[in-house]
Order: structure tokens, then C-alpha cells, then sequence
């Protein structure tokens, strides 16, 4: 076991050697280019630019694409392990790949025709564009039929209009996937998904929001003033893009669920390590039974937080339905993580709440994780709709 890596699987969930030599190489860059500059991130509320270009030039950015189109033709858990490590040091870092290569990169890979892969998943695997997904709306978050954003057929274009809010990498993206009505009649059915470039007359990049975590990670209101969008970007049919939507939604709650591990181990490391450096009444206060109790439940929903993010990516890896494994890896992952960073502060008592210490901005960071790409009570919600149906 490595210094400062707690409570690691001795056993590693089938690992191959080649994905053992992953983490250890996304370990190692996470360490030596985002631990320096995390906190100056933050407080900067600053796009991790460098740091992306250099994730793209380690092939982070495009790790299941296929190698003709970029990509590092790798596999699901591949792209888990990558996000697990990256996030257990800077959440935010994770947080802009999920956006770029969870949503954006992969509806165009899942649900694009053989032109669309072909001129936009080179330069979205390999970095050379920042990608971007525009889904939310100011009235339309888990209800996504009371979306307002419209594409109207005018010729061999669309006319598209309407605001997006939260939108994760809005000011730096080249390239968006664009959820709109196509059919204001039919609801949820009506929608359509667009690619849409930030060269089109229109794109206009709006309010950036002051979070309360993930500072570093780019998130703006985008406005779509009457694009012309070619025919040729609607991605599939019209009124197939709220369940393209629902697809891509699934595959990349795997990668927030991987997301909430990493933050969690990093919680948990900073816990350990501080308890052993920390004394009270003469002796390190891990020598105590009531931090020991809280490591002792902390790790254990760490681990068990990892193996169901792991068993979803193998699932997807299988090509079997991933629907019910996705909601709930993502459930329990980010409520575990939420309960880590929690004990991870109270362990550190007043140390815990002053930025000299790393658990600050894990427990900042760590609500959004129950809130984005779908809440909790969403996640139940698709978990109770798989157990009533079958």
C-alpha cells in the first residue's frame, strides 16, 4: 500500500495490469500538475485550462473512444479509474472531464451518424475542442418537458432559440449538444438534440455562477438568440433527443458515481492522516476509540461505494442494461461521499473549516454531487420503477 492511499482494495475488483499501470500513472500526474494548484483554482474560480490541455495530451479526454477517431480505445472502467483518481484530488478537475467527455463526447459517439462522429470526435478526444452539454433550462431541471428552448425547420436549417442555465464548460466550449423542441405538442417526445458550434451566429455565453463548490469548474448560462443550425446537426431523428438524452444521462451517472468514490477516499486520506498527526491529552487522537469508530464506517461505504461504481462499469462494459445499476452507483456513491466529507471535518475539528486544511473544499464541493445529473430522489425514483416493473 502506497503512503497516504487508506483503505485501498488489497483485491482490485478484476483489474487488469494495464488498468493497475492507469491508476497509478492518473495518481501520479493528479499529485505533480492539480494538487499544486487546486486551492488557486478556487479561490480564482479559474477554468483548469492547462491542466485539461494536459489530460488531452495523456489521452484523459477521449479514453473509450476508438482509436481511429482519436480516442485511447479503451474500456468503461478505464474511464472510471481515471475519474476516481483524478477527483479524489480536485473534484472540479473531474467534474469538467465528466461534462466534456460523459455528456458531450458521448451522445455524439452513442447517437451520432458516421459524418457527426467523423467531424467532431477527433478534436473533442484528443482536446484540440472543449465540449459542453445544454440540457437545464431556468424552468426545466428534472422536468425536462417544460423546457422553452426551441428548433424551428426553416429550409435545410434549423432556427433555434432559448437560454440554458448550468451549463458545465459553457465559456470554454467549441462544441455543444443542444437539447430543443423540434414539436411543442408533444412534450418529452418533441425534443431533439443539435450540434451546435460556438462559431454560429448567436451563441452567446451568459451568466457565470458563484458557487459554493467546485469553483474551478466552469459553469454559465448559454443563449441561443435565433441559430441557424445545418439539418446535418440534428443528432438522429427529431423527437429522439430527450431519450438520447435519458441514455446518456445513464452512462454518465457511472462517471459522477466514480466522481463521489474519488472524492470520498481523498476525505478519508486527509482524515487518517490528520488523525495521526493530530494529539489530544498526550497521544494521537486515532489512538481513540471514537475516531477509530468514524474511519472504521467512513472506509467501509468508501469500499463499498467503489464496488458498485465498479460492477456498473463492468455492466456497461458487457453491454448489458445499466439503467437500475447507474441510479443506484450514483445514489450511494454521492451520499456516501457527502457523509465522508462530513465525519472527514468533524475529525478535524476547527481545522476542518479553514482552507489550510484540504477537507474544506471536499465538503463544499461535495453537495452538488446529490444534486447534478440527476438528484437523489430522481435516482430513487428510477430504482423504484425498475423493482415495480419487473
Amino acid at each position: 500500500m502506497e503512503e497516504g492511499a487508506v483503505n485501498e482494495p488489497s483485491i482490485d475488483f478484476g483489474l487488469t495490469d494495464e488498468m493497475k499501470m492507469l491508476r497509478h500513472s492518473v495518481r501520479d500526474f493528479a499529485a505533480a500538475q492539480i494538487l499544486p494548484q487546486v486551492m488557486k483554482l478556487d479561490e480564482a474560480q479559474e477554468f483548469p485550462m492547462s491542466i485539461v490541455r494536459r489530460m488531452a495530451d495523456l489521452g484523459y479526454l477521449g479514453v473509450t473512444v476508438p482509436g481511429e477517431l482519436g480516442g485511447a480505445g479503451l474500456q468503461p472502467m478505464h474511464f472510471v479509474i481515471v475519474m476516481e483518481e483524478i477527483s479524489r484530488v480536485d473534484p472540479s478537475v473531474g467534474l469538467t472531464l465528466a461534462a466534456h467527455s460523459g455528456l458531450c463526447l458521448q451522445h455524439i459517439s452513442l447517437f451520432g451518424n458516421e459524418e457527426q462522429k467523423k467531424r467532431y470526435v477527433p478534436d473533442l478526444a484528443t482536446g484540440a475542442k472543449i465540449g459542453s452539454w445544454c440540457l437545464t433550462e431556468p424552468g426545466s431541471g428534472s422536468d425536462a418537458s417544460g423546457m422553452k428552448t426551441a428548433a424551428v425547420r426553416d429550409g435545410d436549417s434549423y432556427i433555434l432559440s432559448g437560454s440554458k442555465i448550468f451549463i458545465t464548460n459553457g465559456s470554454h466550449a467549441s462544441t455543444y449538444v443542444v437539447m430543443a423542441k423540434t414539436d411543442l405538442s408533444k412534450g418529452n417526445k418533441g425534443i431533439s438534440a443539435f450540434i451546435v458550434e460556438r462559431s454560429m451566429k448567436g451563441v452567446g455565453v451568459g451568466k457565470k455562477e458563484n458557487k459554493l463548490g467546485f469553483r474551478a469548474s466552469d459553469t454559465v448560462a448559454m443563449i441561443f438568440d435565433e441559430v441557424r443550425v445545418p439539418k446535418e446537426n440534428l443528432i438522429g431523428v427529431e423527437g429522439e433527443g430527450f431519450m438520447q438524452a435519458l441514455v446518456v444521462l445513464d452512462n454518465g451517472r457511472i462517471g459522477i458515481a466514480a466522481l463521489s468514490v474519488g472524492l470520498a477516499q481523498g476525505a478519508l486520506d486527509a482524515a487518517v492522516k490528520y488523525s495521526k498527526e493530530r494529539k489530544a491529552f498526550g497521544k494521537p487522537i486515532s489512538d481513540f476509540q471514537g475516531i477509530q469508530f468514524k474511519l472504521a464506517d467512513m472506509a467501509t461505504e468508501v469500499q463499498a461505494a467503489r464496488l458498485l461504481t465498479y460492477r456498473a462499469a463492468m455492466t456497461r462494459q458487457s453491454g448489458e442494461p445499466i439503467n437500475l445499476i447507474a441510479a443506484e452507483a450514483k445514489l450511494f456513491a454521492s451520499e456516501v461521499a457527502q457523509r465522508v466529507a462530513t465525519e472527514a471535518v468533524q475529525i478535524h475539528g476547527g481545522y476542518g473549516f479553514i482552507k489550510d486544511f484540504p477537507v474544506e473544499k471536499f465538503y463544499r464541493d461535495v453537495k452538488l454531487l446529490t444534486i447534478g445529473e440527476g438528484t437523489s430522489e430522481v435516482q430513487k425514483m428510477v430504482i423504484a420503477r425498475n423493482l415495480i416493473q419487473t
